[in-house]
């Protein structure tokens, strides 16, 4: 059933563990969530038409080039290309399935379930910060919370100063205030939720830095306990291939700049190597039908 809990659907695994001088440890935790139904069906059918799409111009490609050019094997070179064209396009594009409103439509998918297992760890550990991206995934949230009973607080960015400060102070200050629904873009910087040691991370940033600064809300000097990020994360889409990417960038930038967690990747460093991934997996595929991808 699409509503069943959270933590049946998926293993935790534990993805960093940090520990600074004056605050306690922060880890992250990832949720892997299956998402079933119609909503599944609809993600994994978008993905495999994107990776089609960038098959058929990968080998548009390779078919239309001189054949003193070839490549044995996959040629990367030219991944890279049609991913990059990809990406272009689907930055600059008004309508139809590409990369970010995929990755929307998982954040959609992932709202409710999401959600649910926030309400099951304000119930069990206390106050809880929520974070989204879209302002749609924050209402179907909120939409959960007020079926069950769970007070929340919502802090947004079309909100005036007056109003956003008066929900943070209800969610610090009143006890009966259990969730505090966040903005990623609009509560990632510049205010204090160190009340809450648990975040759920419904939707995934582009950048490792983005999710650290949603982290940082509660993990700062003054926070008493442990601080647990819970990453939310759609199995067997491109969801888990792009925590993976965030993981791995922020890993390379850390060892780079001697343990720092500072940004050397930009998002679309994310976006095109998940692209690149994507279109790599389809022509690595069987027969390079990509419709074996996903079943």
């Amino acid at each position: 059933a699409a509503r069943q809990c959270v933590i049946d659907l998926g293993i935790v695994r534990r993805r960093k563990l940090d520990v600074a001088a004056d605050i306690p440890a922060r880890r992250i935790a990832d949720l892997p969530v299956e998402l079933d139904g119609q909503a599944g069906r609809s993600i994994r059918a978008a993905e495999r038409n994107l990776a089609s799409r960038m098959v058929a111009q990968y080998e548009t490609a390779l078919a239309n080039r001189s054949s003193d050019t070839g490549v044995e094997g996959i040629d990367y070179d030219l991944v890279r290309r049609v991913a990059r064209s990809e990406l272009k396009d689907a930055t600059t594009a008004q309508s139809g399935e590409n990369v970010f409103t995929m990755m929307r439509h998982i954040g959609q998918a992932k709202a409710e379930l999401a959600a649910d297992y926030a309400a099951q760890l304000a119930r069990s550990t206390g106050k809880v910060v929520f974070f989204a991206k879209h302002i749609d995934v924050m209402d179907a949230a909120e939409e959960t919370f007020a079926r069950q009973g769970v007070r929340f607080s919502s802090i947004r960015g079309d909100q005036t100063p007056k109003a956003r400060q008066a929900n943070i102070d209800a969610f610090v200050n009143d006890p009966d205030v259990a969730v505090a629904v966040c903005s990623l873009t609009a509560a990632g910087v510049g205010i204090n939720l160190q009340v809450a040691s648990n975040i759920v991370l419904a939707e995934l940033s582009w950048t490792n830095a983005e999710q650290t600064q949603a982290i940082d809300r509660s993990h700062r000097i003054g926070q008493a306990e442990p601080v647990t990020a819970w990453r939310i994360i759609a199995a067997q889409t491109i969801d888990t291939r792009i925590a993976e990417l965030i993981d791995s960038k922020a890993g390379l930038a850390a060892r780079a700049l001697d343990g720092s967690d500072e940004e050397v990747s930009s998002s679309a460093d994310v976006q095109l190597d998940a692209l690149v991934a994507l279109l790599t997996d389809a022509l690595r595929a069987p027969s390079r039908h990509v419709g074996a991808l996903r079943s």
